[in-house]
C-alpha cells in the first residue's frame, strides 16, 4: 500500500465565550501587571495560542494525500455555506462538520500502512487523536507509537518529516516546510490567499475554500519533501 500524507488546518475558541475559571487558567501565565499595554500584548498572545491545543480549538480542514496516486481529498468545515463537493485538478473537496471529517479520515485510514506528516508528531496526529476522543470516534491507527522510525509498529509507520529531515533535532536551526522546500527547488505552500497564520480569520471571514485550497498546497509540497527524502535521506 502506498503512503498517506495528511495535514490538518485549525482555529481556536473565542476566548470571551470561556468561562470564568477557564480564563483564570490561561491568564495565570500572564506575567504583566493588568492595566498595561504590557498585560493586553501578553493576553493577546494567549489568545492566538488557542489555536495550537486540542482543548481550546478544533479542526477546521483535515487533507489526505495518496503519495503514489498523487490524488487528494480536503475534508473542511465551511458552517452557514452553500457549498457542495467540488473537484479541482487531483483534489476533491468535501465540506464536512469536524466530527465527519475525523470519521472519513479514520475511515480512509485504515487501508494504509505508512503515513506522512510535517511536524505531525507534535501536533497533527495528536490533535487528531483528541478531537476524535472529544467526538466518540475511535482511533484508527496508532501513529503515535513510538518516535523513531526503526521501532514503530509495520502496520503503522508514522514518518515525520521534520524528524527525518533534521536527523529528529540534529540539524541547528532546521527551520519550516517552506525553508526547506526552499533548499530543495520544491514550489512553497506559502504562496496564496492563506498562510497558516491566517487561517483563524480566513474562517472568520468565511473562506472555507481558500483555507481548504492552502491544505491541499501544504499537502503536495510535503509529498515532493516525501519524495526527496525517501530518494536521497532515507536509509532504513
Amino acid at each position: 500500500m502506498g503512503a498517506l500524507i495528511i495535514d490538518i488546518e485549525t482555529v481556536g475558541e473565542t476566548f470571551a465565550d470561556f468561562d470564568d475559571r477557564t480564563k483564570a487558567e490561561f491568564l495565570k501565565y500572564v506575567k504583566a501587571k493588568p492595566g498595561t499595554p504590557e498585560y493586553e500584548a501578553e493576553v493577546a498572545e494567549a489568545e492566538r495560542n488557542l489555536v495550537f491545543s486540542p482543548l481550546t480549538g478544533q479542526i477546521v480542514a483535515i487533507g489526505v494525500l495518496d503519495a503514489d496516486k498523487n490524488k487528494a481529498v480536503v475534508y473542511f468545515q465551511a458552517p452557514g455555506a452553500d457549498l457542495t463537493e467540488t473537484k479541482e485538478d487531483n483534489v476533491t473537496y468535501k465540506p464536512l462538520t469536524e466530527e465527519q471529517m475525523l470519521e472519513s479520515f479514520w475511515g480512509g485510514a485504515t487501508r494504509y500502512s505508512e503515513f506522512v506528516t510535517w511536524n505531525g508528531r507534535t501536533f497533527d496526529i495528536p490533535y487528531i487523536n483528541i478531537r476524535s476522543a472529544i467526538h466518540h470516534i475511535p482511533i484508527g491507527k496508532d501513529l503515535m507509537s513510538n518516535r523513531y522510525l526503526g521501532s514503530q509498529r509495520y502496520e503503522a509507520k508514522h514518518i515525520d518529516l521534520f524528524d527525518q529531515v533534521s536527523y529528529y533535532g540534529a540539524v541547528r536551526r532546521p527551520g519550516g516546510l517552506h525553508m526547506w522546500c526552499r533548499a530543495f527547488g520544491i514550489e512553497t505552500p506559502k504562496d496564496g490567499n492563506v498562510a497558516a497564520s491566517e487561517v483563524g480569520k480566513a474562517f472568520a471571514d468565511g473562506k472555507y475554500l481558500d483555507i481548504a485550497r492552502y491544505n491541499a498546497r501544504d499537502l503536495f509540497a510535503t509529498r515532493e519533501l516525501y519524495t526527496y527524502w525517501r530518494q536521497y535521506l532515507r536509509t532504513g
